[in-house]
């Protein structure tokens, strides 16, 4: 049963609680190697209920400092900036839900926005561990790596899908 008396200070309240959890969640990226993308994908997953509870104002305010705390304290840069490039994806998703032929249009963002995510931690942060685990890698399990990375999109796009829509007042 939705509260139809929110208050700001209400959203504000749950805002700050969920926005504590993200970063506490985002802090333990480095524990299991597969945090890397889990992270910021439960991370989105908070996301999408301050947006469902609060409105998209809100969302984008969280967003923002969720991305600002895990750039600053994640011990796992790696992590921190795939939710800074990916992690508004609740917020822009009915945008894309409403363009024909919506499964190209989100390939074409899940895949130019990954690849600038790491265009941004290589080449602006410097980060030599990511071109070596890629090296390291080759490129075809680098290709299967990014196949696995759309797969796990569409089912976080799906997840997000079957979360009920706020109501309108």
């Amino acid at each position: 049963m939705e509260n139809k008396h929110r208050t700001p200070a209400g959203a504000m309240a749950l805002g700050g609680v969920l926005a504590a959890l993200a970063a506490v969640i985002m802090g333990m990226g480095t524990l299991i190697p597969a945090a890397t993308y889990v992270c910021p994908m439960i991370c989105t997953l908070l996301l999408q209920v301050v947006l469902t509870k609060c409105g998209s104002r809100y969302a984008w305010a969280w967003f923002g400092c969720v991305a600002i705390l895990g750039l600053l304290f994640a011990p796992d840069k790696e992590a921190a900036v795939i939710f800074c490039f990916l992690g508004y994806y609740p917020i822009i998703k009915p945008k894309l839900d409403r363009k024909k032929g919506k499964w190209l249009w989100k390939a074409l963002y899940f895949n130019l926005v990954i690849l600038a995510a790491y265009a941004f931690l290589i080449y602006l942060m410097g980060l030599q561990d990511v071109v070596a685990e890629f090296t390291e890698m080759g490129i075809a399990m680098t290709m299967v790596l990014l196949l696995l990375g759309n797969l796990t999109f569409f089912l976080l796009d799906r997840l997000l899908g079957m979360v009920p829509k706020k109501r309108r007042r």
